[in-house]
């Protein structure tokens, strides 16, 4: 049932202390997306109201029916901007006929979010990696303020600018800021910080949305040109049918695809990167699903697809939420607010909600994770930056792309290089315990060379294993005994390099030995007749007994000269030879 209903692992969490605190982030969120609503359906070159439509039905089917406690959908800039470029070539922006083809395509991009949920694809965002997540959400966090700077500043830019644009146009107008707007601002933002650091539990994005709202109407904004939001219509999204003509399904599917794949992306990299403070485990196959059913269902309710909202989870984490109730709350009040309060909207400065948002901004960078990558791992910190900064100047779903290829190179970069570490007993451990050589401080044996490998066998490792044993074999004329105890999966190409190996030693007059495979490897071998192919003879079931059929098989000549002496296994020592009896110094025979 709980695979199937997903809200009834949280619905048992409700209590009284968590539906306060998720009303009071459902509250502040339904006032926050009053302006991004309007504003994402116009780039998405749509009726300003299907954006509130968007974020009425959708976010409450996602919240339902995914993993995040704190991740809200609705309307989104990535996503308008698909549709807008998606469909404007084919149809006039605004038009019947443009709704319902953004309605096909939503309905289109929820069928494929549902079938990759159900294919439990959501298993691909563990190889993105916490950088990328970090670097995405420090990236998003700055696009977030610019695009808020010209509320609070009431500086007009340009809709669609890209970061750098936005900053320049800031930069160049900031003489000609509008100060009663920028005041309101600076009011509202300086409230939300006091308000957040003294009384937490309190819903202080709110109140500092009120205050900085009182505040505008005690300095007569409005006649010192202070923007408000205006008056909305009240009227709920009514009931829609997007076209199942084939010939419609079948031109808007490449589209639908992207835009499926993009609001996945998004959705999922937004519910990790809140994860990282909330501390919970988010299923990337049921937040597939939950998407899918959002859109799917949204696309019957006239709203167009949504995915999740940096700005408004942000807020709704930081204003308290406890659990997807809030979502909830958010929805149901934004239509009560379009159906009984619509006209107070008009009282409520756009420069006020600008304030709120730079705080949520601010909280989304990770300074303290950004300073421990930097410090750990150069090439985290290379995709923590490439990541950051293709947010910035490319598309946002570009920089997603972006960090999740750099997260598959590396982890496919190290999958392929397994590490192989030279064994020799220590015969300062008990029982002579098997140790890696660090920097030579141990001797080896002459004529025998242990190897520990330890990662995966596979096709993008087989070449740089197959280069190390070359190398072993340039330094020295040994035999060579592979431990397997930490091989962790091995498939045909990786197979067929030891086979290889095992026949170019043997056309040298050395031989390759395997031990320690596990019980899944070591049957892989035996389907395959590789076990066949390198011979049964080389291969043993623990390190203790290959060594002692190996040094009783070595060449005695050698051993006997050997001050090395490293197994308790090796034969004695002819008189006058110099030898070294385990854990003792060497001696001289008389």
């Amino acid at each position: 049932m709980i695979r199937l209903f997903p809200f009834l692992q949280w619905i048992t969490l409700i209590n009284a202390h968590s539906l306060k605190a998720d009303l009071s982030a459902g509250l502040t969120n339904a006032f926050i997306v009053l302006p991004q609503g309007v504003s994402f359906a116009m780039i998405a070159g749509l009726p300003s109201e299907y954006g509130l439509y968007t974020a009425l039905v959708p976010p409450i089917i996602a919240a339902l029916f995914g993993s995040s406690r704190h991740l809200i959908s609705g309307p989104t800039t990535a996503l308008s901007i698909i549709i807008f470029s998606t469909l404007s070539p084919l149809v006039e922006p605004g038009s019947m006929a443009y709704i319902q083809l953004v309605l096909t395509l939503t309905f289109l991009a929820g069928v494929f979010q549902l079938v990759f949920g159900l294919a439990k694809l959501g298993t691909v965002l563990n190889f993105v990696s916490h950088s990328v997540i970090v670097g995405f959400t420090a990236g998003a966090a700055f696009l977030i303020a610019a695009g808020q700077l010209k509320y609070a500043m009431g500086i007009v830019v340009p809709n669609g600018s890209s970061f750098f644009t936005t900053c320049a146009i800031l930069i160049k107008s900031s003489s000609h800021s509008n100060w009663s707007e920028l005041a309101v601002a600076i009011v509202t933002l300086i409230c939300g910080v006091i308000l957040k650091a003294w009384r937490p539990r309190w819903p202080g994005l709110l109140m500092a949305m009120i205050i900085g709202s009182v505040f505008a109407v005690a300095i007569n904004g409005q006649a010192h040109g202070v923007r408000l939001l205006g008056a909305l219509s009240g009227s709920l999204p009514p009931l829609s049918t997007p076209d199942f003509t084939l010939d419609t399904l079948r031109m808007l599917a490449p589209g639908a695809l992207a835009l499926a794949l993009i609001g996945l992306i998004e959705a999922s990299s937004i519910a990790r990167s809140i994860a990282v403070n909330s501390k919970q485990h988010i299923d990337g196959s049921q937040e597939f699903i939950g998407q899918g059913l959002s859109n799917i269902v949204g696309s019957f309710f006239s709203g167009y697809a949504s995915s999740g909202s940096f700005t408004r989870s942000g807020v709704n984490y930081e204003a308290g939420a406890q659990t997807p109730l809030s979502s909830i709350f958010s929805a149901l009040v934004l239509g009560a607010i379009i159906l009984l309060v619509a006209p107070l909207t008009a009282w409520l400065p756009l420069s006020a909600m600008g304030g709120i948002i730079l705080i949520v901004a601010f909280k989304l960078i990770d300074l303290r994770h950004i300073r421990e990558i930097l410090k750990s791992s150069r090439s985290e910190s290379f995709v923590l930056a490439t990541t950051f900064c293709a947010t910035l100047v490319f598309e946002i779903e570009f920089a997603i792309y972006a960090g999740v290829l750099l997260s598959l190179a590396i982890y496919l970069t190290r999958m392929s290089h397994p590490f192989v570490h030279t064994l020799v007993p220590d015969p300062q451990t008990p029982q002579r315990r098997m140790t890696p050589i660090h920097n030579g401080d141990l001797p080896e044996c002459p004529q025998l060379k242990i190897i520990l490998i330890d990662g995966s066998l596979f096709f993008g490792a087989a070449n740089h294993i197959a280069q190390i044993f070359e190398e072993i074999d340039a330094d020295s004329p040994r035999h060579l005994l592979i431990v397997g105890s930490r091989i962790s999966y091995i498939d045909v190409s990786g197979a067929m390099m030891l086979v290889q190996e095992a026949q170019r030693r043997r056309s040298l007059g050395k031989r390759l030995f395997l031990c320690s495979l596990s019980q899944k490897i070591r049957h892989f071998m035996d389907l395959g007749d590789f076990t066949r192919d390198i011979g049964e003879a080389n291969i043993f079931d623990s390190k203790l007994t290959a060594i002692a059929r190996i040094v009783s098989e070595l060449e005695t000549p050698v051993c006997q000269s050997c001050p090395a002496r490293i197994f308790q296994e090796c034969p004695p020592l002819k008189k006058g030879k110099r030898t070294v009896d385990p854990g003792l110094e060497p001696t001289v025979l008389p």
